[in-house]
């Protein structure tokens, strides 16, 4: 009963959370990545983990995250530079 609960839990946050960002206009690989996280990612989202799920260069990948930092759907994570790591937005 209790992992029935958590999967449904999951698929509303999920469907409740692609009806907030319907209006948007995404690439497959902004979809594929934000559908990772959505799914439980384990560890930090850098600009190489990007590259490597979307199977796109470094350069394609920091294009993705600067679209999706200034529309507000990813916030940075962590400290600047080498370090830096994204997550979803709040709200």
């Amino acid at each position: 009963m209790d992992q029935a609960q958590q999967t449904l839990d999951a698929v509303l946050l999920k469907t409740r959370y692609w009806q907030r960002w319907a209006t948007l206009t995404l690439n497959e690989r902004q979809v594929k990545v934000l559908n990772r996280l959505l799914d439980g990612f384990d560890g930090k989202l850098t600009n190489s983990k990007w590259a490597a799920i979307a199977k796109c260069s470094p350069d394609t990948a920091l294009r993705d995250i600067n679209d999706l930092l200034a529309r507000g759907v990813l916030s940075k994570a962590g400290a600047g530079g080498r370090s830096t790591s994204y997550e979803l937005a709040d709200g």
